[in-house]
């Protein structure tokens, strides 16, 4: 088993189809891989004649459709995708063009639970690798993103487990400390993902040639974001530890707009943690209780673990700020707002929050 198939704890292929990565990935519902390896030539040369009958041509029966498995619909729905977002980078608004794709999409989202259109999971977690590998450009770059955004699931699915014990224990509660530990283990790995962009995937190649092809696109009067990394829910992890009762109204608003792409399970766990009582919270409370005395060591080993995975996300964050300006740079962006539909002033918003919280809990251990 390769990190990238793992699982979510306490899930597995019998209780939810979506986490079948392999199966997922090995799925070839509409017949579409030698279309898809004529895609990165088709796009090179901006031909739109070309895209509009490949999408056509892939367009399934209905009745067949509503007999596809979650595993078949998902790799479907990945295989359309990459379409759609190709031919509305050359300027054809997908549905318009192919009007018969519409109600397959709607099938496919009610049957997975998902948007009616492919999201980063997708374009990665769900994207087969070697040649049946589906890219907008075939560039190596390309191919580098995606590896660098798998390598991200695993940790944020180990860390939400982790996290989800935090929001139910107590920072005098040894298992407090312990699930913090491990949720910073897990939130390294997500730093090294973005290194691996860093040093793989130039700004330049990102802002001029991929990013155009993240672009929304409308189904029956609704815009839907295409399948960039920023729909990646780092927040989730934010959320029990500090997001769900310190937040800004900015990053409040991005989230309602990001959850509709997240997978069902991790919409059901921002359902449970959004109104609780984040770990800063808690810390707060406790070494407040304890002003004038030593902290019990058990707290100060908590305030530790605390500030250790805080420090973690701020590194990232960092790392993302400056990536960002780089693409969305003057001399480089075609686009004001990034892939996520955000501006990237957010992004140093989100960056300063995670600072103030870690400096409190930082603080807090003097």
């Amino acid at each position: 088993m390769t990190l990238y198939d793992l699982v979510v704890p306490g899930l597995d292929e019998r209780t939810d189809p979506r986490y079948r990565m392999a199966d997922i990935r090995a799925a070839d519902p509409l017949g579409a891989d030698a279309v898809l390896a004529a895609l990165p030539a088709m796009n090179a040369d901006a031909d739109t004649p070309a895209l509009t009958v490949a999408l056509r041509a892939l367009v399934p029966d209905l009745d067949r459709a509503a007999e596809w498995s979650v595993v078949d619909a998902l790799a479907a729905m990945r295989d359309l995708g990459i379409l759609l977002g190709s031919l509305k980078r050359h300027g054809v608004q997908p549905v318009a063009a192919v009007p018969e794709v519409l109600p397959v999409l709607e099938l496919i989202g009610r049957r997975t639970d998902m948007v009616p259109r492919d999201t980063v999971h997708h374009y990665t977690a769900w994207n087969p690798a070697g040649r049946r590998r589906r890219t907008y450009t075939g560039h190596p770059m390309e191919a580098h993103l995606q590896e660098a955004v798998r390598m991200v699931f695993p940790g944020l699915v180990a860390a939400l487990d982790s996290c989800a014990r935090v929001a139910r224990l107590e920072p005098y509660d040894p298992g407090f400390a312990l699930a913090l530990d491990r949720t910073a283990q897990h939130v390294q790995s997500i730093v090294d993902a973005i290194d691996l962009t860093v040093a793989h995937v130039s700004p330049e190649y990102f802002a001029r040639t991929l990013r155009p092809y993240f672009e929304e696109i409308d189904i029956d009067g609704r815009a839907y974001l295409g399948p960039a990394a920023a729909q990646i829910p780092l927040w989730l992890i934010d959320l029990t530890l500090w997001q769900c009762d310190r937040s800004d109204p900015a990053y409040g608003a991005f989230l309602a707009d990001s959850l509709p792409y997240a997978l069902p399970a991790w919409r059901d766990f921002h359902a449970r943690h959004g109104g609780g009582v984040s770990a800063v919270s808690k810390l707060s409370a406790a070494v407040s209780w304890e002003s004038g005395r030593h902290l019990p060591p058990q707290l100060a080993a908590s305030a530790h673990s605390l500030a250790r995975v805080l420090r973690l996300l701020k590194s990232f964050r960092a790392r993302h700020v400056t990536l960002a300006r780089k693409a969305y740079a003057e001399d480089l962006r075609r686009y004001d707002e990034g892939s996520g539909g955000a501006p990237v002033s957010l992004l140093r918003t989100i960056l300063d929050l995670t600072r103030a919280n870690e400096t409190l809990v930082r603080r807090a251990v003097a």
